[in-house]
């Protein structure tokens, strides 16, 4: 079978047999592919703990008829170790991981923004050096803006005309003018758009000098503009943005 070599972030695993999985990987340069890792479940396995969920690794991979086979694993970056201890950071991180896969549709097809991003997401998430709550609404909007549903924070998403304006609506497309406003348009403070502005293009320093009331109204409209283009995320049920120390959870 033919080999290639690609960087893969670990979206989702699925058991198949006694002793393999079904790994679930959004690669730099092959897209999203479902490969198998056989004998990954036995504690003899070289690389069964680097195919887990949040895992950022250097595979090999053989081609195979209908999933490709891992042959190799090297860790490039273990994000689950910092992410899975704090029930805040895994319940942000688990959205984020069914985030890309639902957005990401085509196996095999090259995303490469979406892989760096998601890489990003998941390092600073990681690290801890940013609030859970901010990461996820920021890497909502900048992977839908890849994916072709970037929202307008300034001029009309409908007609074009430069704001600011006041009112904003998801399925218009963000904010709105006057004349083009649709019923039931909501109207967010000045310093709610501007968070949202800031968290579409990663603009740091503004998004964390908001205060608590501004971050909510802000996830409030994220979560609607998210919810209008991919329906609901199965993975928010479980959303819980208190930092709260958990213990290691099972991602078999």
């Amino acid at each position: 079978m033919p080999l290639y070599r690609d960087e893969a972030i670990v979206l989702r695993v699925q058991k198949l047999g006694e002793a393999d999985r079904i790994a679930t990987l959004l690669t730099r340069g092959h897209g999203k592919i479902r490969a198998v890792a056989k004998g990954v479940r036995r504690t003899s396995s070289r690389f069964g703990a680097r195919l887990e969920p949040f895992s950022h690794v250097d595979l090999q991979l053989a081609t195979g008829r209908t999933l490709d086979v891992v042959t190799q694993a090297v860790s490039i970056a273990a994000y689950g170790e910092g992410i899975v201890s704090d029930y805040a950071r895994y319940t942000t991180g688990a959205v984020i991981l069914e985030t890309a896969d639902r957005l990401v549709v085509e196996e095999k097809e090259p995303a490469t923004q979406h892989h760096l991003l998601l890489a990003g997401a998941l390092r600073v998430l990681s690290s801890g050096e940013r609030t859970p709550g901010l990461v996820l609404d920021s890497f909502f909007l900048r992977s839908l803006a890849i994916s072709g549903y970037a929202p307008s924070f300034d001029d009309c998403a409908k007609c074009g005309e430069p704001g600011p304006h006041r009112a904003f609506n998801p399925a218009a497309g963000g904010m709105v003018c006057s004349t083009c406003r649709p019923p039931a348009s909501t109207m967010p403070s000045q310093a709610t758009v501007t968070l949202l502005a800031a968290l579409l293009t990663g603009d740091w320093p503004t998004a964390e000098r908001t205060d608590p009331r501004t971050r909510r109204e802000a996830t409030t409209l994220v979560s609607a503009f998210t919810t209008y283009h991919l329906d609901r995320l199965r993975s928010l049920r479980h959303l819980d943005l208190t930092p709260t120390t958990a213990p290691q959870l099972n991602l078999n």
